[in-house]
């Protein structure tokens, strides 16, 4: 049996966290170890429980979303966030996404989609939905000029990336060894600047390198 993932749940409805607890108890390798209603206290059970995932809102009082995200971060958090909530325009995007958040889906998703969602960030892929994608796109113009510095075979890389593959799910699809396609991956992180692969997937989505 796989490892069971273990599931914090950051919403200020109660209703809400009540209803993803039904529903993920019956998975048998995810597991809820907590629950939150803001920003301040998911940070906190965070840190206590040291869950695999968090489930989180991004518009809650007090602490919200995006500044939980951001103290996670400065502490080097090992949980990946996945962002649940109704709010899917710019300005709530793409702040969540820079401040770490690992993927971005409805709160009216299916319940099945949402387990693999959290199988799928857990397993350290980016995970968007098609109209969160497109708010990106919207947010910067395509074809920055960066990417033209990159090699045919890194656009490959980065657009592999950006569909959520793992280094040994990209070196499997390109016939590399998982050694060259790490090197790939350091050599696209350093030509864009940029600190990770999440940023990487990022990046790649904004400026229409996903094919």
């Amino acid at each position: 049996m796989a490892d069971v993932i273990r599931v914090l749940l950051a919403d200020d409805h109660q209703v809400v966290r009540r209803g993803l607890r039904t529903f993920l108890e019956i998975q048998d390798d995810i597991e809820v170890v907590g629950e939150a209603a803001d920003g301040a206290e998911a940070v906190a059970r965070a840190e206590e429980l040291r869950p695999d995932v968090i489930l989180m809102d991004v518009r809650m009082p007090g602490t919200d979303g995006v500044e939980a995200l951001h103290t996670l971060g400065r502490q080097q958090h090992p949980a990946r966030v996945l962002v649940v909530t109704s709010f899917t325009e710019q300005r709530t995007v793409v702040p969540a996404l820079r401040a770490g958040a690992r993927g971005y889906v409805h709160k009216d998703i299916d319940p099945d989609a949402l387990a693999c969602a959290i199988r799928s960030v857990h397993a350290g892929h980016v995970l968007l939905q098609a109209d969160v994608a497109q708010a990106l796109l919207a947010h910067e113009p395509p074809a920055g000029a960066r990417s033209g510095t990159l090699t045919d075979r890194e656009r490959e890389v980065l657009a592999l990336i950006a569909r959520g593959r793992s280094n040994r799910e990209i070196a499997r699809t390109l016939v590399l060894s998982e050694k060259t396609v790490k090197t790939h991956v350091s050599n696209i992180l350093m030509k864009l600047d940029l600190a990770d692969r999440t940023q990487a997937a990022l990046w790649a989505v904004r400026h229409g390198i996903t094919d």
